[in-house]
């Protein structure tokens, strides 16, 4: 397609194929196996979404892994959110489904496999446990969007076809490109690859409309993050993954010893101190206190 469109090429496909697959710059595709019939997708956008990650060396430039953490929908196969992380996981889930809701509202149900940050699975290969949540199950609990596990590579096999187009295209795009950071890569997918991806290869839904609805509620960012319950401590601060977060002083309370609060942790590393839905003092990654809500004297 971009040898027609930028080279004026002329050769047919299967031409071009065996001769790249001769030079070994391309690998023969393996052999489909037995027959499987295919699942019908949802009728209506936002009714599931799937999430998963990959980790070829997608950026050649960067000299090491990323991953590259899709959240997809079943009834079109557009991609809503593309983004390189340095480690799939917690944050990397929240990224995706923040860029998705803020962008399309909340859905219906979110099809992923089994990774260790979407469920807990007390038996290798077991069922997962439904009622001991990981903080990505407590957000889309809170968000009332259902959670479902794949059992199955087959059940992902959606999911897994998008990636085999993605592997295959995007690569030589992002060298082409000049693309050298993870940064500049995560630009060049938001507005440039992913619509152009989602021109070519979407479908359109069974059914006219959306199954999306509009969110409304506390801040998004404040339900995708994680949440853990702390003690302060006798200095009036909590401690946090090594950090000691000073709580200041309050207009409506002296101090928080012994008290038990709520600590945030956003994706991009920020922290913030809650007391039920009060926030009492926000952070930097490092732990260095951002905003000072200390009352003025008098």
């Amino acid at each position: 397609e971009e040898l027609r469109r930028d080279h004026n090429y002329t050769l047919g496909y299967t031409v071009t194929r065996l001769a790249l697959q001769s030079s070994g710059h391309v690998r023969p595709a393996e052999g489909r196996g037995r027959h499987r019939k295919k699942r019908v997708r949802r009728p209506l956008p936002g009714m599931m979404l799937f999430q998963d990650g990959s980790t070829p060396r997608w950026i050649a430039a960067l000299g090491h892994d990323v991953d590259l953490i899709v959240t997809l929908d079943d009834a079109t196969s557009w991609i809503y959110s593309a983004i390189f992380v340095e480690e799939e996981g917690t944050m990397s889930s929240f990224l995706g489904l923040g860029e998705t809701i803020a962008a399309h509202g909340l859905f219906g149900s979110f099809y992923t496999d089994r990774g260790s940050h979407y469920f807990f699975t007390p038996k290798a290969d077991g069922p997962v446990d439904k009622k001991q949540l990981t903080q990505v199950g407590r957000a889309l609990k809170q968000l009332g969007i259902r959670h479902i596990p794949s059992y199955t590579p087959e059940g992902r096999g959606r999911m897994e076809r998008v990636f085999g187009t993605l592997r295959q295209r995007l690569p030589p795009v992002l060298r082409r490109a000049g693309i050298l950071t993870k940064e500049a890569a995560n630009v060049y997918l938001r507005e440039s690859y992913v619509p152009e991806h989602n021109a070519r290869f979407g479908k359109p839904a069974a059914e006219p409309g959306s199954a999306f609805v509009a969110y409304a509620g506390v801040a998004l960012e404040e339900v995708l993050c994680v949440q853990e319950d702390r003690q302060v401590g006798r200095d009036n601060c909590v401690s946090w993954s090594g950090l000691s977060l000073q709580i200041p002083a309050q207009l409506h309370r002296r101090h928080y010893v012994k008290a038990m609060v709520s600590v945030h942790e956003y994706p991009d590393g920020r922290l913030a101190v809650f007391d039920g839905p009060r926030c009492l003092s926000r952070y930097d990654a490092n732990g260095v206190l951002i905003n000072d809500t200390t009352p003025p004297a008098a």
